[in-house]
């Protein structure tokens, strides 16, 4: 039984409240699919939660429940629809090399979420955006580690060689999760384990399933190594303008410790994935070529939502969390509340 594990959410939905219900008594889960949002906050909630069972689980659920049939049987229907539809969202392709070449250009006339935040951005729309992510970064490299297991050879001893340094190359102190709650603590943040799983929409939790689907499906492991490239290759110009960002609001030099470890050391990870996971990899089991294109457009995919989504709501002065932090702006007659 998970003592100090994070507290169960609330329910969003039918899904989720079968679930979330099933996990809090012991008792059977049965939810039916039918008719589902792939992307919504009730069957990603429910997703999410079925997953965070393999990571730190929930305060009063029985660890047992990891592996309970009818938490696998639900999770597998969720897990369908997921993939279905980013199957029919995102084109297929089997050309790695084009794929990674598009990475490392970055569009010209990028206006994504560090550019905003760099440009003009607010901190509450700062401390928003970090509110989001803790779900990941706060378990950062957890996900891809999964896969190490299903690699061989050279590509699995370069894996191991990145996440080591994610996991803070033997010093407690420098792990990026550790890193990531040091600024969370900068910015008046709470860096609880979970403690924004209730606030955090469905488009952020759709980026932290992705990861998890493809890391406990031994099939998918080409798509998470496509991910993992999606993300170690990109990171790095973005991490840049995000230090602007927190300069130009005047926060200390501290707080931007997480995103300027990744300004470097995610530009070395970026020559390590390409020539020391994915080539090797593709030299052995070449027939994953496809699944690695789809792992890097369907991280893509479901960025490019996460970010129109905070954009969307901040450029209404809307907050993008579901309660609301003390410092962002409330519109009446909208239903967002406030954190107490």
């Amino acid at each position: 039984m998970v003592a100090d594990g994070p507290a169960l959410p609330e329910p969003r939905g039918p899904l989720s409240a079968a679930v979330l219900e099933a996990l809090r008594t012991g008792a059977t889960v049965r939810c039916s699919v039918a008719g589902a949002d792939p992307y919504g906050e009730d069957l990603q909630l429910a997703l999410y939660c079925c997953y965070e069972l393999h990571y730190r689980g929930f305060a009063g659920v029985a660890d047992d429940r990891e592996w309970d049939p009818g938490v696998l049987r639900c999770r597998g229907e969720l897990e369908r629809v997921f993939l279905a539809a980013l199957r029919d969202d995102v084109t297929a392709g089997t050309d790695v090399a084009a794929e990674i070449d598009a990475l490392l250009v970055e569009p010209v006339d990028g206006r994504g979420v560090s550019h905003h935040l760099r440009d003009g951005g607010r901190l509450w729309q700062l401390r928003e955006y970090v509110a989001h992510r803790s779900l990941y970064h706060l378990k950062e490299a957890d996900p891809q580690a999964f896969v190490i297991a299903r690699l061989d050879g050279p590509a699995k001893a370069a894996l191991v060689s990145i996440e080591h340094d994610e996991y803070g190359a033997g010093d407690p102190q420098r792990m990026h999760s550790h890193l990531f709650a040091e600024m969370m603590r900068a910015l008046n943040l709470d860096p609880t384990y979970g403690r924004y799983l209730d606030s955090a929409s469905a488009p952020a939790l759709a980026e932290v399933n992705f990861m998890s689907l493809c890391g406990l499906h031994r099939s998918l492991r080409g798509a998470l190594l496509g991910q993992f490239a999606a993300v170690e290759l990109t990171s790095s110009p973005g991490s840049a303008r995000l230090v602007l960002g927190m300069q130009r609001m005047g926060l200390a030099d501290a707080a931007a410790d997480f995103y300027a470890e990744h300004i470097e050391a995610d530009a070395v990870h970026e020559q390590l994935v390409r020539r020391g996971v994915i080539w090797p990899l593709l030299a052995v089991e070449p027939e994953l070529a496809s699944d690695i294109v789809f792992g890097i457009r369907a991280s893509g995919y479901l960025g490019d939502r996460f970010g129109r989504w905070l954009l969307d709501r901040w450029s209404e002065d809307r907050p993008s969390l579901r309660t609301a932090l003390p410092d962002a702006p409330i519109r009446s007659g909208l239903s967002e509340r406030h954190e107490p």
